[in-house]
């Protein structure tokens, strides 16, 4: 009995010990994200994954404390990449992929995917559309089972039935088993989005991602037409606000957008098309944009390459 008292009692130290141990950054410059001046010789605290302070200076560290020495770099805040999916990455098997591989093989892929955009400085991503897996990618990396930046994750898109999410566009009917549903994120009508909304819930999403308009990539869709209604858009919106979620809307179309914004999504993703009406509503209804300038440039390149032509 009394050693299992002094076992349990150097636990409850050993425990102690660790939550109280701190990271130092000895930094030589850092850029704070929010003056114009670049600091030199200072030290940021972190305590439980969170800053804590930042001090002039190289203060000495507890024994039972980290040191990271940059004393000979710059550093800066880690940045934020506002529409990422980390599942995939378009290459000239992406179709192919549809057929072939798994839940556990896109799950071991992500890992790898997440990992990268970490090393590459981006902390915190907002993963806007997948199979769900982003889901258990998030929970992984907030257990610290992997390395990742922090994700907050849309779970599956929800779009029309032949919308940018829906995985039978361009294949003849008998191909899949069954049509896909509100559980696939294909939902048509408010009765059909309020219960795709709660499902996404229910999987345990931190917002709603949405497609007003086609995609770029999906066969027999077309990215200038719009594929809600305003009102089927405020049923979304009306739903995931019940949750406390925020609705991030894909529309590359004029109308497209313009519904979105009468529907009162939070934010517009890519806006190729947009107009100025467009513009305007956003401006009024505080909406906010994300370009994915990079998403363009992407396919600009993928088309040189002959991939999309592929795809």
């Amino acid at each position: 009995m009394q050693m299992k008292k002094i076992i349990v009692l150097c636990l409850l130290l050993c425990s102690q010990i660790v939550q109280a141990q701190k990271t130092y950054l000895y930094c030589g410059k850092l850029i704070d994200g929010i003056s114009n001046t670049v600091q030199t010789k200072v030290t940021i605290i972190v305590d439980s994954g969170r800053i804590q302070s930042v001090v002039n200076g190289y203060p000495e560290a507890g024994t039972a404390d980290k040191v990271i020495d940059l004393r000979s770099k710059t550093v800066l805040p880690g940045l934020i990449d506002c529409h990422v999916h980390l599942e995939d990455i378009l290459s000239t098997n992406t179709l192919l992929e549809t057929f072939t591989l798994s839940d556990a093989d896109i799950a071991y892929r992500s890992v790898n995917f997440a990992k990268k955009t970490l090393l590459a400085g981006f902390t915190t991503v907002r993963d806007l559309g997948g199979t769900g897996v982003n889901i258990s990618l998030r929970n992984a990396v907030e257990r610290g089972w992997v390395d990742g930046p922090r994700i907050f994750t849309a779970g599956k898109i929800i779009s029309s039935s032949g919308g940018a999410s829906d995985p039978t566009n361009g294949f003849r009917d008998d191909v899949f088993n069954h049509r896909p549903g509100p559980e696939d994120g294909v939902a048509d009508g408010r009765d059909e989005l309020i219960k795709a909304v709660r499902l996404q819930v229910k999987a345990g999403v931190d917002v709603i991602k949405i497609a007003s308009t086609g995609g770029v990539f999906e066969l027999g869709d077309n990215n200038k037409k719009a594929k809600f209604t305003i009102d089927e858009i405020k049923a979304v919106v009306e739903t995931a606000n019940d949750y406390g979620l925020k609705v991030a809307c894909h529309a590359h179309g004029a109308e497209g957008i313009r519904r979105a914004i009468l529907g009162g999504v939070a934010s517009i993703e890519h806006g190729t098309y947009m107009d100025d009406e467009d513009i305007k509503l956003m401006k009024q209804y505080g909406t906010w944009y994300v370009p994915t300038i990079i998403a363009g440039k992407a396919v600009a390149d993928s088309a040189k390459k002959g991939i999309i032509h592929q795809l």
